[in-house]
């Protein structure tokens, strides 16, 4: 007799197994969403199998610092780590969980580079140094020297 999965194991939506470890420890986390046009970060509790969004963030805010770029390159993700880290940090939260979902794991990627700017604005997370973007990356000067001038002074804005 073959065995049916839960709807949203076949969907390919959730992974029941690492959601069980997520609501095991009891620690908020962070779940990173790459869109064609933005980058999503949201802060997440979780009470009773239930989630509870605690601080939301689209990199499309960014256009609020003066970013004029694209919202979806590795610096606008990195800014908006940024960004969800200073919320986070004025909600109280110290700690949290990096949840990627089914995406891929890619060394370097935007994903990473959401959770160094959330790990610069002062959160703390469990994580492996060499996942994270170069920090040539980070600030854009791989993309153009300007970029990297703007990084600067919207990072300045958001620490403040």
């Amino acid at each position: 007799m073959k065995k049916v999965f839960f709807r949203r194991r076949r969907e390919g939506r959730t992974d029941y197994k690492a959601r069980r470890g997520f609501l095991t420890s009891g620690k908020p986390r962070i779940v990173i969403r790459k869109t064609n046009r933005y980058i999503i970060a949201q802060i997440i509790k979780s009470e009773e199998a239930r989630d509870f969004i605690v601080v939301g963030v689209n990199s499309k805010e960014l256009s609020k610092f003066g970013w004029k770029n694209s919202f979806k390159n590795v610096p606008a993700a990195y800014l908006t780590g940024l960004l969800i880290g200073k919320k986070a940090s004025e909600k109280g939260i110290k700690e949290i969980i990096l949840d990627i979902g089914l995406q891929r794991s890619t060394k370097g990627s935007r994903i990473y580079s959401v959770l160094k700017g959330a790990i610069d604005a002062g959160l703390s997370v469990e994580y492996s140094k060499e996942i994270l973007p170069e920090e040539k990356r980070i600030t854009g000067i791989h993309i153009n020297e300007e970029i990297e001038k703007e990084v600067k002074r919207i990072k300045e804005k958001i620490i403040g």
